[in-house]
C-alpha cells in the first residue's frame, strides 16, 4: 500500500500569525491563518481539507462497489462538510455531512441507498473518522438521461 504525505509551515501567533499547506504531490499549495479556519477569511484550512478527502474517498469506495455490483456510474457528485465545534478539549471535529448525487443507468433508488451506505460505512477516510464525528449521508439517485426522454 502506499504512503501519503503533506506538510505545514507556521509563522508567528496563532491569532496573527500565518502558514502554508502543501500536499506531497505538489499539486497543491495554499495559506492558511486563525481567520481562514475559525472564521471566513481567505485561505484554506485543515477541516477544508479532511472534506476534500473524505469527498473523494467516498466517491471513489462508491463507484467501487458500484462496479463489483455490475453498475457503472455516469456520475458521482459528492460534497462533504466537515462541522468543526467546541468541546472541553477544545476545537473538535464534530459532524460531517456526506452529500452524493450520482447518475447511474439501470440502478434502483433502493439498492443506490444501500451501496451508498456502504460507501460510507467502508471508505478509508470514513473509518479513519469513525468514532470522531458523527457522519451522515444523503444520498440521491439522479435520473439518467435516456430515462428522462
Amino acid at each position: 500500500m502506499t504512503i501519503r504525505q503533506a506538510s505545514a509551515e507556521w509563522q508567528g501567533t496563532l491569532r496573527e500569525g500565518s502558514g502554508r499547506l502543501r500536499l506531497g504531490s505538489g499539486v497543491f499549495e495554499s495559506a492558511y491563518c486563525f481567520p481562514s479556519r475559525f472564521e471566513n477569511g481567505p485561505g484554506t484550512n485543515p477541516e477544508e481539507l479532511i472534506a476534500a478527502a473524505h469527498a473523494g474517498c467516498f466517491s471513489m469506495a462508491l463507484s467501487a462497489i458500484l462496479g463489483r455490483a455490475n453498475h457503472i456510474p455516469a456520475n458521482i457528485s459528492t460534497t462533504a462538510k466537515v462541522h468543526l465545534g467546541a468541546s472541553a478539549a477544545g476545537p473538535t471535529i464534530t459532524r460531517i455531512e456526506i452529500e452524493t448525487h450520482a447518475e447511474i443507468p439501470g440502478l434502483a433508488p433502493a439498492e443506490f441507498q444501500d451501496l451508498a451506505e456502504t460507501a460510507k460505512a467502508t471508505c478509508p477516510v470514513s473509518r479513519a473518522l469513525a468514532g470522531v464525528a458523527t457522519i451522515t449521508l444523503k444520498a440521491e439517485l439522479v435520473a439518467t438521461a435516456a430515462a428522462q426522454q
